[in-house]
């Protein structure tokens, strides 16, 4: 097994059911081929650096999967069949990938989401724990600034 990353333009031109059915008929497409899906990033629209098919925007999606070069071939077969879709790349990210692998990335990516909610509450911890410190640390008032400034001078 193989990973791969794709990116695709779609058209942005479509409405968000039809373009959720879209989305989800290649998720679908790769499960059907026995891929393993990584990760599907919904980047939005864009404005394009070229116009592709008379169109100065697009939508952007970052699909990671892993799978093998059949399944690479018959979702890039869909794409190019596909007239909502204006432009497609897929990248080899990595050549020798177990399915035990994959799904250790893919929990290991739920997870951040669940740390996301408690580092709120820890930075407010530690916040607490500062302006205790801080409150605990005698201020350095005793001795004027001007005092320190005249010492170094002298000392120089």
């Amino acid at each position: 097994m193989r990973r791969y990353e794709t990116i695709f333009i779609a058209d942005p031109d479509l409405q968000e059911d039809a373009r959720k059915n879209l989305f989800d008929k290649y998720k679908n497409l790769l499960v059907q081929e026995k891929g393993i899906l990584i990760d599907f990033d919904d980047w939005g629209n864009r404005k394009l650096a070229y116009p592709i098919k008379k169109k100065a925007r697009g939508h952007y999606v970052c699909m990671t999967y892993g799978g093998t070069g059949e399944l690479v071939t018959e979702l890039e077969r869909n794409f190019r069949l596909d007239d909502k879709m204006m432009k497609f790349m897929t990248v080899l990210l990595e050549k020798d990938v177990t399915a035990d692998t994959l799904e250790a990335e893919i929990a290991a990516a739920a997870e951040p989401e669940e740390v996301k909610e408690e580092a709120p509450e820890a930075a407010e911890d530690a916040a607490e724990n500062t302006e205790t410190a801080e409150a605990d640390t005698p201020a350095e008032a005793d001795t004027p600034e001007t005092e320190t400034a005249e010492a170094a001078q002298e000392e120089n």
